[in-house]
């Protein structure tokens, strides 16, 4: 009997331990990794990125400005020093 109760639940193991490693594998794929924050430039009035750096992020609801929320708004440099996505407060 006890043969019998051994043989029915090594099978029930092994699937509950292979689906609770899944889950323990995704959750740990979904954890956001800490970027480091990024500089910001500030654009002049001829529409021309103008190198002021402000550190500055990309994850926060509120824009990157120069004086706090005040200031002129801090975008990012593309590869050709063009100021295109405006960023966010790190």
């Amino acid at each position: 009997m006890k043969k019998l109760l051994l043989k029915g639940s090594i099978p029930i193991a092994v699937i509950a331990l292979g689906i609770t490693g899944a889950f323990i594998t995704t959750s740990m794929q979904s954890i956001s990794e800490v970027k480091p924050p990024v500089i910001g430039y500030l654009v002049d009035a001829q529409g021309l990125c103008r190198d002021v750096p402000i550190t500055c992020g990309t994850l926060s609801p509120f824009l990157c400005r120069l004086n706090g929320t005040t200031g002129p708004i801090a975008y990012e440099k593309d590869d050709n020093d063009n100021c295109v996505q405006p960023l966010y407060r790190p």
